[in-house]
C-alpha cells in the first residue's frame, strides 16, 4: 500500500487533522492476497475523487464478525469493545467498508456495546461519486456489451437491503447485466458465510458455491461481479472446479470501476 501512500488515523491525528471518512480495510483486505487488490483499487477511487480519508493501520482489529457466527459471543465483545475504543479515540463518524460481514457487523452490532457510527459499503459509496459525477466511467477499460451477472452478498443484500447500488455501478458502464434465477431477496448464499468459510463444508450432494456457480455459468455471463471477498474465494473455487478460469472472470465491484475509470 505504501505506494498509494495512505494516510493512517495515527498520521493524521498527529497533524491535527480529521478524515471526511474512515476506510475499514478488514481482515480479507488487509491479508488475503486476491482480496488486496481490492482494497487497493478501493484506495484508487477515495483519491481519484479527492475524498480525504484515512486507515487505521495496524490498530484496526477484526471486527468479531468470525467468532459471533460461529457462537463465539464472548470473544466477539472482547474484539468489539477494543475497535470501538480505538474508533471513539479518533472521534470517528463515518465508515466505508471493503466487506459486507464487516460493514454488517460495525453498523448493527456495535451501536449495541457504544459504537454509533455511519457506515456505507464501497459499493454504495461508489454509486453516490456516480450521483454526484465524479465516476463517468471514462477513460478506461470498455465493459459496453459485456455480460455480466452480479452475486448478491449475503450480509450486504438480504441482512441489509442493498440491491441497487452494485447494479447502478455495472449499469452505468453500458454492460448487459444478466441476473441469475436466485437474485436480489432471493439470492443463493456463496457457502461462506456465517463462519462457514472458516471450514469443511457438511456432507452433502454439491457445494453451495459449484451450485451458485453453476447458475452463473446458465446466464452465458463472462464476468462474475462480487461485493465481498468471502464470495470472491468462493466464487473463484466454483470457477475452478468447472475449469472456466480462461472462459469467465470473477471480479470486485471496485475493481471494475477502477478499470472502467482507467485508475
Amino acid at each position: 500500500m505504501s505506494e498509494l501512500h495512505i494516510p493512517t488515523m495515527a498520521e493524521m491525528a498527529a497533524a491535527g487533522n480529521e478524515p471526511d471518512i474512515l476506510f475499514w480495510v478488514g481482515c480479507a483486505g488487509s491479508f488475503d492476497e486476491r482480496a488486496q487488490k481490492i482494497t487497493r483499487d478501493i484506495c484508487k477511487i477515495l483519491q481519484h475523487t479527492g475524498i480525504s480519508y484515512a486507515v487505521l493501520g495496524t490498530e484496526e482489529s477484526c471486527t468479531g464478525d468470525p467468532a459471533k457466527r460461529a457462537g463465539n459471543e464472548f470473544l466477539f465483545q472482547m474484539q468489539a469493545m477494543t475497535n470501538i475504543q480505538v474508533l471513539n479515540g479518533y472521534n470517528i463518524k463515518k465508515i466505508v467498508t471493503g466487506c459486507p460481514h464487516c460493514f454488517n457487523t460495525i453498523k448493527n452490532e456495535y451501536a449495541g456495546l457504544g459504537g454509533n457510527y455511519e457506515v456505507i459499503h464501497h459499493t454504495q459509496l461508489i454509486q453516490q461519486l456516480i450521483d454526484e459525477g465524479k465516476l463517468k466511467a471514462e477513460g478506461g477499460e470498455s465493459f459496453k456489451g459485456k455480460k455480466i451477472t452480479y452475486h448478491d452478498p449475503c450480509y450486504l443484500g438480504r441482512a441489509n437491503g442493498v440491491y441497487e447500488a452494485p447494479r447502478k455501478a455495472l449499469e452505468i458502464l453500458d454492460t448487459e447485466l444478466v441476473e441469475m434465477k436466485r437474485c436480489k431477496t432471493n439470492g443463493l448464499c456463496c457457502g461462506a458465510g456465517g463462519a462457514q468459510m472458516f471450514k469443511e463444508p457438511e456432507k452433502g450432494n454439491k457445494d453451495i458455491n459449484v451450485e451458485r456457480v453453476e447458475e452463473a455459468i446458465g446466464t452465458d455471463a463472462k464476468v462474475i461481479a462480487a461485493g465481498c471477498p468471502f464470495c470472491m474465494t468462493m466464487l473463484r473455487d466454483g470457477v475452478k472446479h468447472f475449469e472456466k478460469e480462461q472462459e469467465i472472470q470473477v471480479l470486485d465491484i471496485a475493481e471494475i470501476t477502477a478499470r472502467a475509470n482507467g485508475l
